[in-house]
């Protein structure tokens, strides 16, 4: 069963906050699939992914390297950080990478996986991040926010491991 839940983000701070928030929730093992346009915020909510597991340096894109490995200062799990945007080869190009004997120790963050790697955990967290100018949702004076920040947020947890956890605490 597929427990999921839904959060407007209307700033970068506010994107990096909610991966904090996730953090909390993540533990060794964990697969978070993140999906969304360029320029979304995937890579702001890792940033804030990082931050809420104290691990070691700047969480930056890994465009160019693929995959990051950010080490825990404390007792955390690490976070591998995976750009999958030019692997095209699927779940086999990704096992090039050793993600699956990364995952059991780490939590593994996948930008650009939707398709490519459900394959590495029956049970993954899928987060998928829209922009929501032009759709039916009113930004109002009180939101303060530019429209261009508003982002649709969809938290999905799959398999087992999800089934159990408040993912709706993490609106705030």
């Amino acid at each position: 069963m597929d427990v999921g839940t839904r959060i407007t983000v209307t700033s970068p701070d506010q994107m990096r906050d909610l991966g904090r928030r996730l953090a909390k929730l993540l533990r060794p093992g964990d697969l978070v699939l993140l999906t969304g346009e360029l320029g979304a915020g995937k890579t702001t909510l890792t940033r804030g992914l990082g931050e809420g597991l104290g691990v070691r340096g700047a969480v930056t894109s890994p465009t160019f390297v693929i995959a990051r490995v950010h080490p825990s200062l404390g007792d955390g799990p690490p976070l591998v950080h995976v750009d999958a945007y030019r692997l095209n080869g699927g779940l086999d190009e990704m096992e090039d990478l050793d993600l699956d004997v990364s995952l059991p120790d780490s939590v593994v963050a996948v930008e650009w996986g939707e398709g490519k790697v459900e394959g590495l955990a029956e049970d993954r967290l899928h987060v998928v991040i829209q922009r929501t100018v032009g759709s039916d949702m009113a930004v109002t004076d009180t939101m303060a926010a530019d429209v261009d920040d508003v982002r649709d947020v969809v938290v999905t947890g799959v398999g087992t491991r999800w089934a159990g956890e408040d993912l709706a605490s993490l609106a705030g």
